[in-house]
């Protein structure tokens, strides 16, 4: 961006009678930005961009499309500049796409969404200048192998809207299904949470959230690793159907 001083300089070039052409050759300025100087001199003011990208308007939506984010969503650059956001959904919950839609919508409302067909799943996908900002827990390589944390006013949306950020999370990386088990020679069932994913960090963003809103949540391994995140005692599951469900 060219100072006031040297627009001043330029615009005098053009007092002594010399055409925008000359001057431009001259000073290797475009005859566009000249003239639009003879209209306003003083620079635009730059657009805060954490103003514009780290503080949307709908935070219930954006606490959502976060624990998405964190459980199926990636952000990839385009080739001449800015970002995609994609959320994996399965073609199995046309639900879980159409919120994931409207999410993307109420956080970037100027943004456009679209879905791209894949083998067994939709990419709803977003393209925007933002969502690096909108999402600073981007990084090279997958989730689990870097560090994940919330910005502080990440967090308090979290805060403010704990059961949206753990529907998105178990709507992502998550299920709700129905164990078994036989007692007295009889078959028992009943309805369990679980959330799956590698990354420690993220889990305990989980159960974090979890334990503030009055869930009770144990851990589960797969073989050495702990990888689940468990619900399965009623009133915890009674909350989770209240405010949560299932995906569908």
């Amino acid at each position: 961006m060219y100072d006031v001083d040297v627009r001043k300089r330029t615009l005098a070039l053009l007092v002594d009678g010399r055409s925008l052409n000359s001057v431009s050759k001259e000073t290797g300025i475009s005859r566009a930005a000249i003239r639009a100087w003879q209209v306003r001199i003083d620079p635009l003011p730059r657009l805060n961009q954490e103003s514009v990208c780290s503080r949307p308007v709908d935070t219930a939506a954006y606490s959502y499309l976060l624990g998405l984010y964190l459980g199926d969503g990636c952000i990839s650059p385009h080739p001449r500049g800015g970002h995609h956001l994609r959320i994996a959904c399965a073609d199995a919950y046309p639900n879980l796409i159409e919120q994931c839609r409207a999410a993307i919508l109420a956080v970037r409302p100027t943004d456009k969404v679209y879905l791209l067909q894949k083998q067994g799943c939709v990419a709803v996908t977003s393209y925007g200048r933002h969502w690096t900002c909108m999402f600073p827990q981007h990084g090279p390589g997958t989730k689990h192998e870097r560090k994940i944390a919330l910005e502080p006013w990440q967090q308090e949306i979290v805060d403010a809207h704990p059961w949206e950020f753990i529907g998105g999370l178990i709507h992502s990386d998550g299920c709700r299904i129905i164990n078994w088990t036989v007692r007295n020679g009889k078959r028992y069932e009943y309805p369990r949470y679980f959330f799956t994913n590698k990354s420690d960090d993220i889990r305990k963003l989980c159960t974090d959230t979890l334990t503030k809103v009055g869930v009770e949540w144990t851990v589960t391994a797969r073989g050495s690793d702990p990888y689940n995140v468990s619900v399965a005692r009623k009133a915890s599951v009674a909350l989770m159907d209240e405010h949560v469900g299932p995906k569908h």
